[in-house]
């Protein structure tokens, strides 16, 4: 089988999703020079990070991390393009793998008791085939041991995409467009919510307008990246 996948390798080499160069046998997705150097933000180790402020006064979160800095046109952007464009949804789950190692060694993080991937509408989830923050979350979920639901929310409201909206118009996009399914199962748990990334903080405070209502809840959150509209 290791013959085999060497001669596969010579043939069909596999290659870096962030910046293209080939890979070594024992690299998966991401070469080890873009492993170190892309820009990490670090945001769940600083409680006045640009994402935590991107929250204050509108989610009471307990912590808040991205495991990016989004750079346009840069090898972040690549990535997502993957993921998103490329059908490359293990890239996600394997990003989620890996940023789980970071987290884990924070004690905000080792206390969630279950983690809620934003969902997609049901028809972008069919045209897509997958939902990204799904993946990203189902790694880590594995990487922190706890469990992932992608039941318990809904998108029951269609939105345009979010791209091209200025910061009032990505809220009037997703206002009231989540609804829960099981508030009980919620209650008195502190709940990761996960996104892949995180611009305005919008569709996070849309899913919190249906989470604040469950007793006891408390919420944090994690993204792939975070891009700042400033």
């Amino acid at each position: 089988m290791a013959l085999i996948n060497d001669f596969m390798s010579l043939i069909f080499p596999r290659h870096c999703e962030a910046c293209a160069n080939t890979l070594f046998k024992h690299e998966y997705y991401i070469c080890n020079y873009c492993k170190v150097n892309l820009p990490h933000s670090n945001f769940h180790l600083n409680p006045d990070s640009a994402l935590h402020r991107t929250f204050a006064g509108r989610i009471p979160i307990r912590n808040a991390g991205s495991y990016y800095i989004f750079e346009k046109s840069g090898k972040v952007q690549n990535l997502l393009h993957a993921i998103k464009y490329q059908n490359q949804k293990e890239l996600a789950a394997h990003l989620g793998k890996l940023y789980a190692l970071e987290l884990t060694k924070h004690e905000s993080f080792q206390a969630v008791d279950l983690i809620i991937p934003i969902p997609l509408h049901p028809k972008k989830l069919k045209a897509r085939g997958f939902n990204q923050s799904e993946w990203f979350a189902n790694g880590l979920g594995s990487g922190l041991n706890t469990l992932t639901n992608s039941q318990v929310m809904q998108r029951v409201v269609e939105t345009s995409t979010q791209t091209r909206k200025k910061k009032y118009q990505r809220w009037e996009n997703v206002e009231n467009i989540f609804q829960l399914t099981n508030k009980s199962e919620l209650e008195n748990k502190h709940v990761l919510l996960v996104d892949d990334v995180i611009t305005t903080g919008a569709t996070l405070e849309a899913a919190w307008q249906a989470l604040k209502e469950v007793d006891g809840i408390s919420i944090s959150i994690a993204s792939i990246a975070f891009a700042s509209m400033g």
